[in-house]
Parts: C-alpha cells; structure tokens; sequence
C-alpha cells in the first residue's frame, strides 16, 4: 500500500499533461506550436511573431488555419525575415488573419464544388474540394488534417492576399494593368458601361491582358487606347470576363466557358494554363494566376484575346 501512494503521488504533478493510463494520449499542440516547430513554416513563424498573433494562435478555440510553406513565402517575396518584418505588422496581420477561419474545417468536412467562408480577416476565402484535392482561393493544400488542441492546419503552396477592392481597384493598383485599366475606361464612353459592369456585385472571373499584350496587340501607347473607337474596346474587353467566380483549380482542359460578351474561350492546361479566343491564331499564357478581388477573381495573360 505504501509502494500504491507513492506511485499515485508521483503522477498527480504530471495529471495535467499527461494520463497515468497508458491507453491515452498526450493532448494535441497548439497551432502556434505546431508552427513553431516545422521547419518548413519557419517564415510563417516569423510571419505570426510579426504580426502579433502568436497569443490567438496558442489559444482556445476551433481554428482552421490555411499554412503557406516556405516556398509559398518565397514566390510571394517574403522569402526571409527581413522581407517580412519590413511589412507593415498591420498589413501583415489581415494578411495571416486571412489564411484562418473562426470553425475547424478538416479535409472530410469540406464539401465538393467551392464553398465560400469567412476568415479572420474580414474577407471570404473560397475552398474547394474536387478530384485534384482541396484547394483555398486556387492554393493547393498539399498537408491536409495536421491535428491541434484548438483546430486544425492545412499546409498550402501560396500566401493568399486578401481582397484590395472590385477588380477594377484591383486593376488600377497594378502598373502592369494600366493599359488595361485605360481600355475600361475607354470602353465605358460608350454604349456599355464596362467600368460599372466590373466594379458591380459579381462574381466575375477576369483574364487581364499586361501592358506588353496590349502593345503587341496593336496598342503601342495608352493615348492610342483613348483614341480606340469605344465600343469596339467593349465588346473585346467583356471577351475577357467570366459571370462566375474561377480559380485556376477549376479550370479542365479542353473547357469552353461563356464569356460576358456571348462568345466562348478555349482552356488548355497541357505545358501550362493557356486560354484562346477564337479569333486568335495561338493561347495566351496565364502567367498569374488566383488574383482576388471582392467581386470576383483576375488571372494575368500575355495575350489580348480576341472574339
């Protein structure tokens, strides 16, 4: 009996942590610590530290956190700390609060097709679920269902950046969409207003030639755009928009979606995403991908497409 207490004794400082039944199992770690401890989210580490969430992130509730990986830091050019200590702590906050949602959504929870929910950051994220996997805003999970005390992590291969505005807001905060920020402009003097068309309610999915694609579609200067007869700018710029909301997950090749303008583009995914208007004699390159805007989302080409 004497050998009994002592034993019971000697377990009761551990309780809290640890059974004395060998049949149970330590508790989970929390989020923050399961970050901490992977080395492949050393730069979400750091991110979580900079931005002041460490604290939300090792407390109670059911969180669902979408992860990005090194790399993921890497191609969004937050590669190392000081990349991202030279953020703004407020900006990077609704950056890393956008990446984690209020319930715990593991893989088997998820439905197929895309279902959009709210994230800590005041902004909805998108997850889909289809025969490729799961996916957030077009940003595959490749770690799906890493158990927490207070939820769940899903380790993606992007940084997802919240909203800026309409996809007319996000055009005109782009250098590389200022011509195509003209041609709207342009185009909306005319019969269809296509600046309210794309700041409206949405979704709308935007394939948005660059400057050079412009250029080399005939269009060497923004004053050669304003001199563009309006309508015709129109009727090419609504060949560019999608009425639904299309990740880069969802595009399938051979895919043949209706355009805004009546026609229909051609999607290949074979050596990379390319789309085609029937009028052009080669696919553009999709060179961005996933750009997301409050009514919708912007894939970046190297092409005017033309109906």
């Amino acid at each position: 009996m004497k050998h009994i207490k002592i034993l019971m004794l000697a377990c009761l400082p551990l309780f809290a942590l640890v059974s004395c039944k060998k049949d149970e199992a330590a508790p989970a770690k929390t989020i923050a610590t399961l970050v901490t401890e992977n080395a492949n989210l050393s730069l979400l580490r750091t991110a979580v530290v900079r931005a002041g969430l460490v604290e939300t992130l090792s407390g109670q509730g059911t969180f669902t956190v979408f992860a990005p990986d090194n790399n993921a830091f890497a191609a969004a050019g937050l590669g190392t700390e000081a990349a991202i200590n030279a953020v703004p702590e407020a900006t990077l906050r609704q950056i890393i609060l956008y990446h984690v949602l209020g319930q715990e959504y593991t893989s088997g929870a998820i439905p197929s097709a895309t279902t959009e929910l709210a994230s800590a950051g005041q902004a909805n994220v998108y997850v889909t679920k289809n025969t490729n996997g799961v996916f957030v805003n077009g940003a595959a999970v490749t770690t799906a269902d890493v158990d927490a005390a207070n939820g769940v992590v899903h380790v993606i291969n992007k940084v997802l950046m919240p909203p800026p505005g309409n996809i007319v807001q996000l055009a005109q905060g782009n250098a590389n969409l200022s011509f195509l920020v003209a041609a709207v402009v342009r185009a909306s003097q005319g019969t269809t207003n296509v600046a309210a068309v794309l700041s409206g309610s949405g979704p709308f999915t935007v394939f948005a030639p660059t400057n050079t694609a412009f250029q080399n579609a005939g269009f060497p200067t923004i004053e050669s755009i304003q001199q563009a007869d309006p309508n015709t700018l129109a009727s090419i710029l609504t060949y560019h928009v999608i009425a639904a909301r299309v990740f880069s997950s969802d595009l399938t090749e051979g895919a043949r979606p209706a355009t805004v303008n009546g026609g229909t583009v051609t999607i290949t995914l074979a050596g990379g995403a390319r789309v085609r208007g029937n009028g052009n004699m080669t696919a553009s390159n999709i060179t961005s991908t996933d750009i997301v805007a409050s009514n919708g989302v912007v894939h970046v080409i190297d092409a005017v497409l033309l109906p």
